[in-house]
């Protein structure tokens, strides 16, 4: 996107963001009596009816789950109004964007004017007298309902975040903003959904972070000032000369993926050691700091011919998750089609981040383009398998409710489960302030204990989401926004350890750089001593630790640690040690949209 239309996505999010935060506030105070001062009415007020009350408890709920996280009452309070502020903005975006793709009906477009709600009024004619807009924000609610079956962490109402909405002026408002003319023409592209979460925080709020304290503070500190868009070519750049050469040497250079992938480095005559083929199933790529998911949009378009040359070909091997070829689970060339939007998903991408907020845009802009393939290989809505399960994970801490982790702990009726369950909570401490850096696996692999009864042959950490399913799934966990709470964040942190459990062949990321969270700053030192002077030197030292051996790594970070001497060790005991550079790209400055920082894009190689 050029910058005249970056700018107006700029002026539009912030208006909205003051628009809706001011709004909630409002109706906090008014309503709930819960003030931006953090100042709490201890019972709700007697002009509450029932589902008000029950409303209240919700956000009284979550308001002490991020208290117990360190925050304060007043920074418990303004996170959930920017929590709110930031999800309802995002579904409106989101519809915009499904309208725009013919994935639901124009239905925000021209508000209450809008064919799928005139249509959704002509099948009950008595909606429109419903006062105060009430009609349409039922008709709307009923799309995001629609949509959670998929797109299950944006649209979720059952989300505290949605137990807010604004009233008429504000919505009417929030959709005059949406529905201007210098936004027309931004919906069809894959990345607004990203410009708009770049810009939620703007330049003004992090100036006042960076004045009050010289390292970020806490979790939201770390990826707000961090938060920085990687352009289209730098994203092509580093996934064509990972996952990309990585396909092309296995195929022999035999590959359509070597006229699409236009950045892919290679020397006339060149010579590479042979790479066994895998089936594409088994090839995995992360992005440990994933924001709102643009490496792994890019790897999805290259999925997609990787698997159909894998079908193709006679010699390609059995896969690791079925003992099959593709050829064999998927017979024709369609109904290999018809699956691949959701194996990609399930089986090749896999991202984290510290930042909630990305798990909604990474989830939302990834399933937008599995239906987009599905479009393009001309499959109707009708006939798409539903996209269930994506790899796209939240590091923070399991904030262990004492009440409800006890509940849990005594259903698992597994004193061995238990204390695993607790070293979980204890090696997701930091989690929110270090994401993957955190070495959780290490801290959460330890053996039985002899004499143990209980099932040896299913892992413990399968056993425990297991465990944790069966708690999300009770009707009380339902009903009570504590045990939601918990058992989300426990998903959570299973999700990580899984993530962290696996090898992958290529890792891409555009990572924090400078220094880490004061609050985590003993615990980093001490786990990354050769890599303790800037972030993005550690992140790179811990994506070389989990590539499989000749898997690559793309980043595109400072330039500083290729020449300054603090980085040495770095240069020589991680980097040339155990994953020598292939590809180097100076950059320089300009690169990240308001970043003051010289880049670098580069691709290393494991060694085996």
């Amino acid at each position: 996107m050029d910058k005249q239309t970056r700018n107006a996505i700029d002026r539009a999010t912030q208006r909205a963001r003051r628009l809706l935060e001011n709004e909630f506030a409002e109706q906090l105070e008014a309503d709930f009596d819960v003030l931006r001062s953090g100042e709490v009415a201890p019972q709700p007020s007697p002009h509450l009816n029932p589902h008000q009350v029950y409303q209240r408890r919700k956000i009284v709920a979550v308001l002490e789950h991020k208290r117990a996280t360190g925050m304060t009452t007043a920074a418990a309070v303004a996170d959930y109004i920017r929590d709110a502020a930031f999800t309802t903005l995002n579904r409106f975006v989101a519809l915009k964007m499904l309208e725009a793709r013919e994935l639901v009906q124009e239905c925000v477009s021209r508000g209450e004017e809008s064919a799928g709600y005139r249509e959704f009024c002509g099948m009950a004619p008595g909606l429109p007298l419903l006062p105060g807009g009430a009609a349409y924000r039922l008709y709307v609610e009923s799309l995001f309902d629609e949509l959670s079956t998929e797109v299950k962490v944006l649209f979720d109402r059952r989300d505290p975040a949605s137990v807010l909405w604004p009233r008429r002026a504000s919505f009417d408002g929030l959709l005059a903003i949406l529905n201007d003319q210098d936004l027309a023409d931004i919906w069809a592209e894959d990345e607004t959904i990203g410009w708009f979460y770049q810009y939620f925080n703007g330049d003004d709020e992090r100036r006042k972070m960076r004045n009050e304290s010289q390292a970020p503070r806490n979790s939201r500190e770390l990826a707000i000032r961090n938060q920085f868009f990687t352009p289209r070519y730098v994203v092509q750049f580093l996934t064509d000369n990972t996952l990309g050469r990585i396909w092309y040497e296995m195929r022999g250079t035999d590959t359509a993926l070597a006229d699409r992938c236009q950045y892919l480095v290679r020397k006339p005559g060149e010579r590479f050691a042979p790479r066994p083929k895998k089936d594409p199933r088994d090839i995995r790529v992360l992005d440990p700091a994933c924001g709102s998911g643009h490496f792994l949009l890019y790897a999805f378009d290259l999925f997609i011919t990787i698997y159909e040359e894998a079908h193709a070909d006679p010699e390609s091997p059995a896969s690791e998750v079925t003992g099959r070829t593709l050829a064999e689970d998927y017979p024709t060339l369609e109904a290999l089609r018809q699956a691949i939007p959701g194996l990609v998903l399930a089986q090749n991408l896999h991202g984290v981040d510290i930042d909630p907020r990305c798990a909604q845009i990474a989830q939302l802009a990834l399933w937008m383009r599995t239906q987009r393939a599905y479009r393009d290989f001309g499959i109707g809505r009708a006939l798409r398998p539903q996209i269930r399960r994506s790899n796209i994970v939240v590091a923070e801490p399991l904030v262990a409710d004492d009440q409800v982790a006890f509940d849990f702990v005594a259903r698992l009726n597994d004193e061995e489960l238990a204390r695993i369950f607790n070293e979980l909570v204890d090696a997701l401490a930091l989690a929110g302030d270090l994401g993957l850096l955190v070495r959780i696996e290490s801290g959460c692999s330890q053996p039985l204990a002899p004499g143990y009864q209980h099932d040896l042959f299913t892992p413990p950490k399968e056993r425990l989401h297991e465990a944790l399913s069966r708690f999300a799934a009770d009707p009380a966990t339902r009903a009570n926004t504590r045990r939601r709470l918990f058992a989300e964040d426990a998903a959570h942190g299973i999700g990580l350890l899984s993530i962290a459990d696996q090898r992958y062949d290529t890792v891409l990321m555009n990572p924090p750089f400078g220094s880490g969270s004061t609050r985590a700053k003993t615990v980093f030192e001490k786990a990354y001593p050769r890599t303790k002077n800037d972030v993005y030197a550690a992140f790179v030292e811990r994506g070389i630790d989990l590539l499989s051996p000749r898997g690559r790594l793309g980043a595109i970070t400072s330039r500083s640690g290729f020449f300054l001497s603090r980085f040495q060790r770095w240069r020589e005991e991680i980097v040339l040690k155990k994953a020598p550079p292939v590809v180097f790209a100076d950059l320089g400055n300009g690169v990240l949209d308001g970043a003051m920082v010289e880049t670098a894009a580069y691709c290393l190689e494991a060694r085996r």
